[in-house]
């Protein structure tokens, strides 16, 4: 009997491009997800440039924005994983950007 081995590897970002209502992200393997940026409230509230100013790090497995402290992990993005923040967090992190 003969058994073969299943490589299954960890889905990477090549691109990222936001709008003003949605994130996409292509992937290594060639398909393309798109979700609402509401599902990310430090993202949706984010400015314009703060959203564009993101780094791919993990080899493309993590998608990390560093002006708004956040971080989506691709695998979360294909699992239809929201954000998980609480609102008493969302609540302090809006308030401290408007001072």
């Amino acid at each position: 009997m003969s058994s073969s081995v299943i490589e299954i590897q960890e889905a990477r970002a090549t691109r990222v491009t936001l709008t003003d209502d949605s994130l996409a992200v292509d992937l290594a393997d060639g398909r393309t997800i798109i979700v609402p940026l509401a599902w990310y409230p430090r993202l949706w509230y984010g400015k314009p440039e703060e959203r564009h100013h993101f780094e791919l790090i993990g080899d493309g497995t993590i998608i990390h924005w560093s002006d708004l402290d956040e971080d989506l992990s691709v695998s979360g993005l294909l699992a239809g994983r929201h954000s998980g923040e609480s609102p008493e967090s969302l609540k302090k992190w809006l308030a401290a950007r408007s001072k």
